[in-house]
């Protein structure tokens, strides 16, 4: 992308982070689900239902209409059709729980100039326990949105990786901070001779259950909960699946991961490491350089890596055969594959 910057655009930058606050405030207002439920109420009516003040909730609906979101017709008001399908609870497309996750970190996005200051996230600058994940210091609802916006996320490409990584060879598969196990589920419906084993940490397993259940694939995916970078890992597996983890750790710690998730592989079994991947130059691509910042306010040591760098995680673990899947993935994304010999 080029950019041809301008003062008119530094000031239109300020929109788009209203643009975004207007969304997230509507989501965790769940506004979108009161008129799914109700449709064509009033605005009157509507704040009645949210118990927020009429001026206040007048100017969000307008701001909500302003971008399409939703329509006011005779005083009625009408959601659009990506509103109902993307951000309504009553959808199966919902796409709130990444919305709220987002809405949860902003809070330390606006302390981006300490942080770079002193090299710290916000939370361990206000004498917080230095050997504690921003997770584990979370109250659950925080934690509920982070799992969910990641399944929110994963289930709009799963398909895709399930359909490009050949696991036809395979019998069992690790993944390793899976989360609400996503990928897992895919690459099962994928793969009817797979099974999968999602280890994360304790509190993922109520969610992964509930998940997996409504995939239909609960009984070819089970859940193990623990520390992945200390705890007992089984063994024994034909493939392992480490997706969007990497990231929220220290350069030590991630290969620590890599190494530890490779060593619970059998002999020809194969590594797929899917990331945010910065250029080996560290000048892009922009997605992957802004979500590197994103994890300096979120972590203690989390960082983007680059391509060199996730190869040499691979190399040190005993991987050979170091190579790339073609997918159609998001920009900044590439999984990364390597066998055990």
């Amino acid at each position: 992308m080029a950019y041809d910057w301008t003062p008119k655009k530094f000031f239109s930058l300020q929109q788009e982070v209203w643009k975004a606050k207007v969304i997230q405030t509507a989501v965790e207002l769940d506004l979108f689900t009161v008129l799914t439920r109700q449709s064509h109420l009033t605005v009157n009516q509507l704040t009645s239902e949210l118990k927020t003040d009429l001026r206040a909730t007048g100017m969000l609906i307008s701001a909500l209409a302003s971008l399409e979101l939703l329509e006011i017709d005779e005083e009625k008001i009408k959601l659009s059709e990506s509103a109902k399908r993307y951000l309504s609870k009553d959808s199966s497309d919902y796409f709130g729980y990444i919305i709220l996750h987002q809405s949860d970190i902003l809070p330390n996005w606006t302390k981006l100039t300490e942080a770079v200051k002193t090299g710290s996230p916000p939370l361990t600058q206000e004498n917080k326990p230095q050997d504690l994940k921003v997770a584990d210091l979370a109250p659950e609802e925080t934690i509920r949105n982070f799992l969910l916006g990641m399944f929110n996320v994963a289930v709009q490409q799963a398909c895709i990786v399930a359909e490009a990584l050949d696991l036809k060879k395979a019998r069992r598969l690790l993944d390793l901070g899976g989360g609400p196990g996503a990928y897992s589920a895919y690459f099962c419906a994928k793969n009817p001779h797979l099974t999968a084993v999602v280890f994360d940490q304790p509190g993922s397993e109520k969610i992964a259950t509930s998940v997996l259940e409504k995939l239909n694939v609960h009984h070819r995916v089970s859940f193990m909960g623990g520390d992945f970078l200390t705890s007992h890992l089984p063994e024994g597996f034909d493939a392992l699946w480490l997706s969007q983890v990497l990231h929220g750790e220290n350069p030590n710690d991630a290969a620590l991961l890599v190494k530890r998730g490779f060593s619970t592989l059998n002999q020809g079994a194969i590594a797929a490491i899917q990331e945010f991947v910065l250029d080996n130059d560290r000048q892009g691509p922009e997605g992957p350089a802004l979500f590197a910042l994103n994890m300096l306010v979120q972590t203690k040591g989390g960082r983007v890596y680059t391509l060199a760098e996730i190869e040499d995680m691979l190399k040190e673990a005993g991987a050979v055969e170091i190579r790339e899947l073609k997918a159609t993935l998001p920009p900044g994304t590439r999984i990364i594959l390597g066998q055990k010999p």
